[in-house]
């Protein structure tokens, strides 16, 4: 497949497994999940599930910008949380980065993510080219 490109930026944090932090095809790109983890330090944000989401998504908003778009070119996102009682903050922080028309979403609970975070955020983006 000659049309797949790798994003990569150090922006956003290193990919820490088998996997890059987005792959575009054309003009979709698919956006690896993001948890909250600082670029420069690889240290997870624990202050709160606020500063969880923001860094989330100040790390896919970098991705984005690298993959040449920005979280407005987001059409869908898939949240997972440690818990369904964190629903409406991370309402409330998507508002923040999102706004009308919002991307489609699904948001589901799971039983654990990475690195023992609340929030890990993935993404699909289409770009102008």
């Amino acid at each position: 497949m000659s049309n797949k490109s790798i994003i990569s930026t150090e922006k956003a944090p290193a990919a820490i497994g088998t996997y890059s932090q987005a792959v575009k095809v054309g003009t979709t790109v698919y956006m690896s999940g993001q948890i909250p983890l600082v670029p420069e330090t690889m240290e997870v944000v624990t202050e709160s599930f606020e500063a969880q989401a923001v860094q989330v998504f100040e790390n896919m908003s970098a991705v984005a910008e690298a993959a040449g778009g920005s979280l407005a070119d987001i059409v869908k996102l898939t949240i997972l949380l440690s818990d369904m009682g964190h629903f409406a903050e991370v309402n409330s922080v998507m508002a923040r980065y999102f706004s009308e028309p919002y991307p489609a979403r699904a948001a589901y609970a799971v039983k654990q993510l990475p690195k023992g975070v609340d929030i890990e955020v993935e993404g699909i983006m289409v770009t102008a080219g």
